[in-house]
């Protein structure tokens, strides 16, 4: 068995996934929610009335970061570092880590995108508020890559044995 920082190889490589899933997208949609935040701050600021569509808009790039965390839970969960703890191969860590990668890499990439949308859609908000849906489902678009990658990162982490 090979030891890495005191640990079995595979525990870390799957804790490298799990951190990997939150980490990258957690940081897209921070990115995400903030550029459609300072969006929504000077679309309020002209006026306050149109909070609630651009607030909705903002929290959309929000959910990777989400889908990250579950994720990253369910590796945590699944090589014992929250509940029963059991030994992992170097291999079934490996596996664990690809399966983080689905969700730590679509999620960066589409809450960022997601983010971009969000803005261009307080655009339109700030001169066709009866637009908004069309705004968000265009944004929730983005969303649909995200999910995907959710997904197949979920089905990989529940299918290593």
């Amino acid at each position: 068995m090979i030891e890495v920082l005191g640990m079995e190889l595979g525990k870390v490589l799957a804790m490298l996934g799990a951190a990997l899933a939150v980490a990258l997208a957690g940081t897209g949609s921070a990115i995400g929610v903030g550029a459609a935040g300072e969006a929504a701050a000077g679309l309020v600021s002209e006026d306050p009335d149109k909070f609630g569509s651009a607030l909705v808009l903002q929290l959309l790039p929000g959910t990777q970061g989400i889908y990250g965390l579950l994720v990253g839970f369910m590796i945590l969960m699944k090589i014992g570092l929250i509940g029963e703890v059991g030994e992992i191969s170097t291999a079934t860590g490996f596996y664990y880590f690809l399966g983080s990668l689905p969700i730590a890499i679509g999620g960066l990439t589409s809450a960022i995108a997601q983010g971009k949308t969000a803005v261009a859609g307080i655009g339109m908000l700030a001169r066709r508020p009866e637009e908004s849906g069309k705004a968000i489902v265009m944004a929730i678009m983005v969303e649909t890559y995200a999910v995907f990658a959710l997904l197949i990162s979920m089905l990989i982490v529940m299918l290593v044995k």
